[in-house]
């Protein structure tokens, strides 16, 4: 299993997204954990053709205005989410690693320096 955890400070486009997707490709990245989106919203599209693939599961976490943001993309073909929790500052998927057919709970967290 190859999970990559990256903050990328921004989830514009350009740079970053071909940056992301050589990642996914060339490491062959089964599931990938991003944070500081900094987006409000992000569709399946987007996750498509930031991954570089359609056969994508994908969970997301919203930025307040500017600040966090969470998301996860994988492969359906290497992980089957049985459960998912989002919450303030983190998305827990609990599933099944499939080529060992191991129960995996993988947990993207983001905390800002200065909450309050």
């Amino acid at each position: 299993m190859n999970i990559v955890s990256y903050n990328v400070r921004g989830l514009g486009r350009g740079v970053k997204w071909g940056a992301i997707r050589r990642l996914v490709r060339n490491q062959k990245v089964d599931m990938i954990c991003i944070q500081e989106t900094k987006r409000e919203s992000i569709d399946k599209a987007t996750c498509h053709a930031l991954w570089g693939d359609s056969d994508i599961g994908w969970e997301f976490q919203p930025a307040i205005n500017t600040a966090g943001g969470l998301l996860c993309v994988w492969s359906q073909q290497a992980f089957k989410l049985e459960r998912k929790e989002v919450g303030s500052g983190f998305i827990l998927l609990e599933g099944v690693w499939l080529k060992e057919n191991q129960k995996t709970s993988v947990v993207n967290i983001y905390s800002p320096c200065d909450s309050q």
